[in-house]
């Protein structure tokens, strides 16, 4: 998710394209990162410049709408300030208008460092901890869960390709820009998990309960979240995560147009640590039936019960899975593989170890595949012969 702040995808050498930039857009996101707006022609345009010493001398001319024939000449010459400008900002507001996106703001109270510089372990830490955060959130759109493990991981995290991230100075501020067109759904659910998170931890203060953290689980809290949100905690007096909308996209269904931020400090640690063991204890196994191809095959007797690694194919959003099987299943497992075959299986996910593990296998037959799936199963295991006959045992 960590694409470079720089190059948004639609943003050209040249910059966002004058013809498809919206007046009251630009002027939004000025806004947002705290431009200063000046009087200009009433009804015409304003003028715009940037905050701190770092824009002395840029000043952009910005119309009001499109409606007087030198718009979209203004808007060219207002984008082209942006471009040359050092103001830090003014690279917030290109990416904003090149790709229509929600921005997560994460910030930690920490000490600065020599002369303001930021520690290696404090970037590295803020960025992890809003990752996590981002990605237990994309968890949440796909199902709810108080622990997901590796299940959905894969899927979570290509929803987030698109996002990028812009710098943070002083390890201290990070901004995440989120596409409206793919990824909204991970901002809202992330909004609405903060907040049940907020008010599960002063619950869990106020009464010694932990019923709020249950019932947050719906709004999209859960172990990983809660580990995200104690990762960017730890270490600090305090942090806030924020969430602005994209000016472009308009406000989602029932939020408040400018979200206030949520605020976690050292003082919640205790209960979101506490929800998270509870997430990952209550969590239960899921029964399902998988369909996986086997990719490693190991026993310790030449007879008997094995062991085979599966990569899962359909059934369950995980990559691979181990299954315990007794000896009839195994040597169908064995056969099937020789043969380029995937195996079906019953069984139980169990939560401990992440939903890495199938318990209580039944019912394991071989699968028909096309022929393109099966030619490249029996390279894989051409590949790895003398470990699977090794594996297998003989007589």
């Amino acid at each position: 998710m960590h694409r470079p702040f720089d190059k948004p995808q639609g943003y050209g050498a040249a910059g966002p394209d004058p013809a498809q930039v919206d007046p009251a857009v630009l002027g939004a996101l000025l806004h947002r990162h705290g431009w200063l707006r000046h009087g200009g022609a009433t009804g015409r345009y304003t003028r715009w410049t940037p905050p701190g010493p770092a824009g002395r001398g840029t000043s952009l001319l910005v119309p009001d709408s499109r409606a007087f024939p030198d718009s979209e000449d203004l808007l060219g010459e207002a984008l082209a300030a942006l471009a040359h400008s050092p103001a830090p900002s003014a690279r917030a507001v290109l990416v904003g208008l090149a790709v229509p996106s929600d921005e997560i703001r994460w910030w930690r109270d920490i000490p600065p460092g020599p002369s303001g510089a930021a520690s290696w372990t404090a970037q590295e830490q803020l960025r992890s901890a809003a990752h996590r955060m981002l990605l237990a959130a994309a968890l949440a759109v796909r199902a709810r869960a108080g622990y997901y493990g590796v299940r959905h991981r894969r899927q979570a995290q290509a929803s987030l390709e698109g996002v990028l991230v812009g710098p943070a100075p002083g390890g201290r501020e990070l901004t995440a820009f989120v596409p409206v067109a793919d990824s909204r759904p991970a901002v809202l659910r992330l909004h609405h998990a903060l907040h049940a998170a907020r008010e599960a931890a002063d619950y869990r203060r106020a009464t010694g309960g932990m019923e709020a953290f249950d019932a947050a689980v719906q709004a999209g809290v859960s172990r990983e979240l809660t580990q995200a949100v104690v990762a960017l905690v730890r270490g600090t007096e305090g942090t806030r995560i924020a969430v602005e909308w994209s000016p472009a996209a308009g406000v989602p269904s029932g939020c408040a147009g400018r979200p206030e931020p949520v605020e976690f400090s050292p003082g919640d640690l205790p209960a979101l640590c506490e929800a998270g063991e509870r997430y990952r204890r209550d969590e239960p196994a899921v029964p399902v039936r998988l369909t996986g191809a086997v990719v490693r095959m190991r026993r310790s007797a030449p007879r008997g019960s094995g062991t085979v690694r599966l990569r899962v194919l359909a059934g369950a959003e995980i990559p691979h899975v181990r299954v315990e099987l007794d000896e009839e299943a195994y040597r169908i497992a064995g056969h099937a593989h020789l043969v380029g075959l995937p195996i079906r299986v019953h069984g139980r996910l169990e939560s401990r170890g992440g939903f890495r593990r199938l318990t209580g296998a039944s019912e394991v037959v071989p699968v028909q595949v096309d022929e393109a799936e099966r030619d490249r199963l029996l390279k894989a295991l051409q590949e790895n012969l003398d470990f699977f006959e090794e594996a297998c045992g003989t007589d």
